[in-house]
């Protein structure tokens, strides 16, 4: 049965004609499927569904979203975030290499909250996996999570008492006051690409905002899964710090903001 499938050119561009066509016919598509967006089921028989094509470095992911979520679209990420943060895409994926499929894998949680540091609130965020992160290309039971981030740039914590060096060439964006997504270099040199990026924008606090703006920078703590957790309080969530810095388990730096 034909899907009710959106497919932009842009997907099309990358997926060809021949796979394009499949999709549209039904042959390649879910008709249930979980929306990479909301993460609520969808049906691509009953009502609108856009094709959301992730492009790392060397894989490509076809996900799909209802209409009303997202438009059907190209998105760039790292290899590093097909790998380790793309979830939830149900049914059949299309890989653009048949030899590089793309298992379910974890997501990168993202606390936002103001961490004091020598006496002065600086907004931060804090990221942890759901699940432990495996080095692209290996398999095994292992958690890379750290030691990749310590491979960017990012500095291990032992203790917050004062801010992390810079990371220059990553940033923090936000936009009309949400937060959208981290962004780090592009191996090809060109535009920053996104390291983590928000399946909707984050609303974040007046507080934290405006000490963006004060600092121009964000500070950006990473922990193994269940080091930190979700704590419903700016210190509870600082007391969870402190004891993943304490234990070797908090990696961090300072991001510039991009944006308002």
């Amino acid at each position: 049965m034909p899907r009710m499938l959106d497919v932009s050119d842009e997907v099309r561009a990358e997926i060809g004609d021949e796979e394009a066509n499949r999709l549209l016919a039904g042959e390649n598509a879910p008709g249930s499927y979980d929306c990479t967006s909301c993460r609520t089921p969808g049906d691509s028989e009953h009502e609108r569904t856009s094709t959301v094509l992730f492009i790392g470095d060397e894989t490509a992911v076809l996900a799909f979203a209802h209409a009303t979520c997202l438009p059907s679209q190209v998105v760039q990420v790292t290899e590093e975030q097909l790998q380790g943060a793309v979830r939830s895409i149900s049914g059949d994926t299309v890989d653009l290499d048949p030899a590089k499929v793309v298992p379910e894998q974890a997501v990168l949680g993202v606390t936002s909250g103001l961490v004091l540091i020598a006496g002065e609130l600086h907004p931060a965020l804090v990221v942890e996996p759901t699940s432990p992160i495996a080095r692209p290309g290996t398999t095994g039971a292992g958690d890379d999570f750290l030691p990749l981030l310590i491979e960017q740039g990012f500095m291990p914590l032992t203790e917050l008492s004062e801010v992390p060096p810079v990371q220059h060439g990553w940033s923090v964006l936000l936009a009309m006051g949400q937060l959208h997504a981290v962004l780090q270099p592009s191996a090809s040199g060109g535009q920053p690409v996104a390291w983590w990026q928000a399946h909707q924008p984050l609303q974040v606090t007046e507080g934290w905002r405006a000490a963006a703006n004060k600092h121009q920078q964000v500070l950006m703590f990473a922990a193994p899964v269940g080091s930190i957790g979700r704590q419903p309080r700016e210190d509870l969530l600082r007391d969870a710090l402190d004891k993943a810095a304490a234990g070797g388990k908090l990696v961090g730096a300072a991001l510039p903001l991009a944006g308002t």
